[in-house]
């Protein structure tokens, strides 16, 4: 006869799937009494849980197109491919920001990158022969969705792409190692800013008027603001390793007073977008996330604690983690502000 706890462990192991892959998702972990199958591993390695940020750039730079204060003409096809291109070249970013940070010597088990969640070969979910292999299969497919759309829409399409992959390699890849020398983080404003909204917008309508780069620097803003928090997080042990991150450079009182003129900045940019007619009145619903935003700000007021609450699953990581609440809410209600304004275009 089986005692309770047993019970309850054997039932927990035989879960849904689903559930597992909704866990790496949420925590970027998986539970240790849950068995790995191929999609939460892969999930893992690809590092999943961060691509909302992604689809979240490429749905506004499809929305601008019929949110913006000129109409213009959607190809929903296009934007799917691109949408569908941009995690892919995202999930090949993470691992090859893992592949290069071990190969450097920066990852290790005693590194945060380490200890937060699985790194895919210090842990065994992927040999280092098939994670580059993985990365060549990714960029060759991106390669494919690429020329396509290159092919449809003519040649600014590569310069997008290029320019973000250019940043996306070298962010740690040498010789240039962006993020070692204080470049990273306005690497990635480019990248989930300019590049990947206005680069949407331009493959979904085939123009990129001048708008539709300020339209998306406020989303740019947030997601800097994730990698502040990771950077402020990850302070002591980049600085040992000689990796000059912006918080590195400013410090981290200074760095955490940074990330929260940033996070404020969304909105200042947001209200000048409004005021100036490039944004509907509706956008202004990413208003709501101000008591969010005042939340969060107050977590970056106050060093990390000493000891992560209970459940926690991103010790070390600890401003990341709110910094992403944040980012997602003020960003799904930039989103739907743009659809209330394609159902009803209200401009100042």
């Amino acid at each position: 006869m089986t005692s309770a706890a047993e019970s309850n462990t054997a039932s927990s192991k035989q879960r849904p799937m689903w559930r597992n892959w909704a866990e790496v998702l949420r925590t970027q972990n998986l539970s240790s009494d849950q068995t790995m199958d191929m999609v939460s591993r892969w999930l893992l390695i690809t590092r999943a849980s961060v691509f909302p940020m992604t689809i979240t750039s490429g749905v506004l730079g499809g929305l601008l197109a019929v949110a913006g204060p000129t109409p213009a003409a959607a190809n929903w096809f296009f934007l799917a491919l691109a949408l569908f291109g941009l995690v892919l070249a995202h999930a090949a970013n993470n691992m090859i920001n893992d592949y290069f940070d071990l190969a450097g010597g920066v990852d290790s088990a005693n590194y945060v990158r380490g200890q937060y969640a699985p790194h895919p070969i210090l842990n065994g979910l992927v040999s280092k022969g098939g994670l580059i292999a993985a990365i060549a299969v990714v960029n060759a497919i991106d390669l494919a969705i690429l020329v396509y759309l290159g092919t449809e829409r003519g040649p600014l399409v590569y310069v997008f792409a290029l320019a973000g992959l250019f940043i996306s390699v070298f962010y740690v890849a040498p010789p240039l190692k962006l993020k070692h020398h204080g470049f990273g983080e306005p690497g990635v404003f480019l990248v989930w800013g300019p590049l990947m909204i206005a680069g949407t917008y331009f493959v979904t309508t085939g123009a990129a008027p001048a708008w539709v780069f300020a339209a998306s620097l406020p989303y740019a803003l947030l997601v800097t603001v994730v990698l502040f928090g990771k950077h402020i997080d990850k302070l002591e042990a980049d600085a040992a390793k000689g990796i000059h991150t912006l918080p590195v450079l400013l410090g981290e009182t200074q760095a955490r007073f940074v990330a929260q003129a940033l996070m404020l900045s969304f909105f200042v940019v947001m209200g000048i977008l409004v005021l100036t007619g490039t944004l509907g009145v509706w956008t202004l619903a990413s208003f709501a996330a101000l008591p969010r935003c005042i939340e969060v700000m107050r977590v970056f007021r106050t060093p990390k604690p000493a000891e992560p609450p209970p459940g926690y699953p991103l010790w070390p990581l600890w401003y990341v983690a709110w910094a992403f609440l944040l980012t997602r809410r003020a960003g799904v209600l930039f989103a739907l502000g743009l659809v209330a304004t394609a159902i009803y275009p209200v401009f100042l």
